[in-house]
C-alpha cells in the first residue's frame, strides 16, 4: 500500500463512494461532490482522485455489464476498501480529536452542534 494520508478531497471522495455504494462511478462521484460539498469538479478530478487511491489501496474497482445506453461501454465501479475504511476512520477520529481540543471561547460562532 502506497502512503496512508488523505488530502481533503481524496477523503470526501471516499466518503461519497461510501454514500452511493453499488452506483459509485465516476458521474455519479462527481455529482455527489457537488451536490453535497458544494464543490465544483470535474470527471477528469474524479478519476484521477479514484486512480491515485486505488493506488494506495484504499478503493478497489471493478467493472459493471456494458450498456447500450453508454454505447457499449462498462462502468468501473468504485468500493472502499478495508484499507479505505480504517484510513476514513483514523481522518474522522483526528477530526474529533481535534474539534475537542477548541474551548468554545476560542470561537465568535457557536460550536455547539
Amino acid at each position: 500500500m502506497k502512503g496512508t494520508h488523505l488530502g481533503e478531497f481524496e477523503e470526501i471522495l471516499l466518503l461519497a463512494v461510501a454514500a452511493l455504494q453499488e452506483e459509485a462511478y465516476g458521474l455519479a462521484i462527481m455529482k455527489e461532490i457537488t451536490e453535497q460539498a458544494g464543490r465544483k469538479v470535474t470527471l477528469s478530478a474524479v478519476h484521477a482522485a479514484a486512480n491515485r487511491l486505488e493506488e494506495k489501496g484504499f478503493l478497489k474497482a471493478e467493472f459493471g455489464e456494458k450498456s447500450a445506453r453508454r454505447g457499449g461501454k462498462r462502468k468501473k465501479i468504485y468500493r472502499v476498501s478495508l484499507e479505505g475504511q480504517y484510513a476514513l476512520r483514523a481522518a474522522f477520529e483526528l477530526r474529533q480529536r481535534m474539534w475537542q481540543r477548541i474551548s468554545p471561547s476560542s470561537f465568535q460562532i457557536d460550536l455547539s452542534w
